[in-house]
Parts: structure tokens; sequence; C-alpha cells
């Protein structure tokens, strides 16, 4: 028997039992999920505990939280002056109109809300420039979008011609790659579907709309979108269509139980808490600082701050450092790692080591560079290199 088929078998054993045994599908998820039968975005609802351990209690569940998304949508999407009095349009003049400041106004609301939806808009768009997938239709638009004719479809309350590419700016340091133009999908390929479809960028669009609005203390912060995207296109591409068909709601709960553990990345307030990013950064350079005293010191002598590069690998879970196909194997070591942010912390240390030549060879201008745009690389090395600076070893796939 081949490596993968037994790696399949040991796999479809433990998610097969009724009573999901996590101990043993951590481990095996910690070395790769294989590609295969849609195993990854079972094993990701499992890892993010969005799905109870005891399979009798998944449809249960199921039908519960992808009811509550649809009450979501309802709800949280407003679209102001749709509603009637028997039957008929309401008259603006007598009742909410777009001038109305009561703050419990339908148009504030949705003036308010455009002011975060426009963000969010240009975010989508240009996610994975280097792949069509986000681009494409899905299968399974919204219902209660498309039914709505129109008006409930979020890009179109927000207008602008020219998609520019754009840094995240936080205290002066970059956390999103600014998008080169030989790359960068021509606007047209951005383009909203025409009614009755909508393209995977507009579902996404909608998660992070909601999740904005259900989490007003945190809102939408920029390199979100990075996070849900991996998320969603392991789900949207499951090859059985009764998974396929919900991947919307299904990614939101994922996203918002992974949310619930990196907050304080996206939070400015708490960037000297415990696990802000302040504090990552510091283990960090510890670990550089423990493992190759030399590279340390070449990195101090430059004055080359974590700050320059490792802001966005640890915000963003080095999603923006990685081909997509990388950056789901990352996950699957990540997301099964009880400890998955220590985790995170080994596989940039061994980033930053993979490159010790490189770093001690260079000026301070090359060693940014560098780092800021990782060279391409073999993603098991890392993930190797990785497990032996956590003590622990990493199988082939």
């Amino acid at each position: 028997m081949s490596i993968l088929k037994k790696r399949l078998v040991d796999f479809e054993e433990v998610l097969n039992d009724e009573e999901i045994d996590l101990i043993t599908l951590r481990r095996l998820c910690f070395h790769g999920i294989p590609d295969e039968g849609g195993l990854r975005s079972l094993c990701w609802k499992l890892l993010l505990n969005y799905l109870p351990l005891s399979r009798e209690d998944w449809s249960d569940v199921l039908k519960r939280k992808r009811d509550l998304y649809n009450t979501f949508i309802e709800d949280l999407i407003v679209t102001p002056g749709e509603a009637t009095v028997d039957g008929d349009r309401v008259d603006v003049t007598l009742h909410d109109h777009p001038l109305n400041s009561n703050p419990g106004s339908k148009w504030q609301t949705y003036f308010k809300d455009n002011e975060v939806l426009l963000q969010i808009d240009k975010d989508v768009r240009r996610l994975c420039p280097d792949i069509s997938f986000f681009q494409q239709g899905t299968d399974y638009p919204c219902q209660a979008i498309v039914n709505a004719n129109g008006p409930k479809r979020l890009h179109s309350r927000v207008q602008y011609t020219v998609l520019r590419s754009a840094n995240v700016e936080r205290k002066g340091l970059g956390v999103t790659k600014q998008i080169a133009v030989s790359v960068r999908k021509a606007p047209e390929d951005y383009a909203p579907l025409a009614e009755g479809g909508e393209a995977h960028w507009e579902v996404l669009e909608r998660i992070l709309f909601l999740y904005a609005k259900l989490n007003p203390g945190q809102g939408y912060v920029q390199g979100m979108n990075e996070i849900v995207g991996p998320i969603y296109h392991a789900f949207a591409c499951d090859p059985d269509p009764k998974w396929r068909e919900y991947a919307e709601a299904d990614t939101f709960f994922c996203f918002t139980n992974l949310m619930g553990e990196i907050r304080d990345f996206f939070i400015k307030s708490l960037d000297e808490a415990e696990f802000g990013i302040n504090a990552m950064m510091i283990k960090l350079s510890q670990q550089v600082k423990s493992n190759d005293h030399e590279v340390y010191l070449r990195l101090q002598q430059q004055d080359l701050c974590p700050q320059y590069y490792s802001f966005r690998w640890l915000t963003l879970l080095l999603s923006q450092e990685f081909p997509l196909p990388d950056v789901m194997r990352i996950w699957d070591s990540l997301f099964a790692d009880e400890k998955r942010f220590s985790f995170l912390i080994h596989i940039c240390c061994a980033m930053i080591l993979l490159l010790k030549d490189q770093l001690l060879d260079n000026d301070f201008a090359t060693n940014v560079k560098l780092l800021q745009n990782f060279p391409s690389m073999d993603i098991q090395i890392v993930l190797t290199k990785a497990a032996s600076l956590a003590g622990k070893s990493l199988s082939t796939p």
C-alpha cells in the first residue's frame, strides 16, 4: 500500500468513528491533510471547533448554524426604502429618508455600513490575484440576495472605476504586500456577475461585512480577507455538493471561531497584550537568538527589527508569503497543533534560519527586501525545519 493510500485509510478510520478522536485527528492533520475527498474541508471544520466531535450531532448543529446565518443576511443587510405600508412603498418624505439624522434611521445605518463596505470591497476584489478562482461564479449564489433582484448585492453600494493596489499601513509598517501591476488581474476580471449569479469574491464580501456588523468592537480590519480566503476556498472546492452548497455559512462560523483566537493581532490597543502582535514578535526574536546566535546578531547589528517583516507574517498567518496551496498546507499544521500559534513562531523562525547564508552576506536594504519577499521554497523544507525547532518530527507526504 502506498504512503498516500495508507494516510487516506487512517483519515477515513478516524472520521468515520461515531466519536471523533481529536488527539489522533490532530496528529494526522499536523503532517498534512490529503487534497483528496474533501478531507481538508471536513478536518478544518473539526479543528476550528465548528463541528462537534460526536457525528450524531452534526446534522442538528449544521442546520441550526446555517439557518442562523440566513437570519444574519436578512436582518443585517439593511436596504432603506424597501419597507411598505399596507403593500405600498413608504413615502420617504413622511417616514425614513436619506437626510434623517435619527440614530435609528435605516439610512444612517446604510451610510455608516458603506464606509466599512468600501474597504471590504476593495480588499476582496484583489484577493489571490495569481489565481482566477475568486473571480469565478459560485454554483450556489445566495438565494436571499438573488431573490431581492439586486438591491442587497453589496458591491452595488460602493462605486469606483479603478482598482488600485495599496499597502495596509499600521504604525508605518506594511501588512499587505503591494500587488505588482504585472500580476494584478484586470479590473474587468473582478466585475460582478449578472443578476442571478455571484462571484466567489462577492460571497467573501458578504461574509466579512456580516462579521464586521456582528463584531462592532473590532469591525473589519484590512487583512481579514487574507484569513477568510483560504478557508472559503477549501470549503467551496469540496467535491461533495452537500457540503459545497453551504460553503458560505460554514466559512463564516469557522472564520469567526479562528478570529476569536487571533483577534488580538487585529486590535491595536492589544498590541502589548500577552497574545498581542508585539509579544509574538518578541517571541520570534528570542527563538532566533536561541537557535542561531550568529543570525540573531546580524539582524541586531543591522537594526533589522522583526516589525519590518514578521508583523505581516504573524498577523496574516503567512497567507501572503506563499502560494495558496502552500498556505493551506501550513494551516493544516497550525490548526492541528494544540499550541498552534507557538508553531507559527517555529515556522517563522525556520524561514529566517533557512536564509542564513544570504542574511549574513547581505546589507540591510537587501535583507529587508529578502525577508519582506520570502523567496520561493519547497514548503516541506520549511515545515520540516519548523517541526525540528518544535522538537517534533514531520513525515514526508
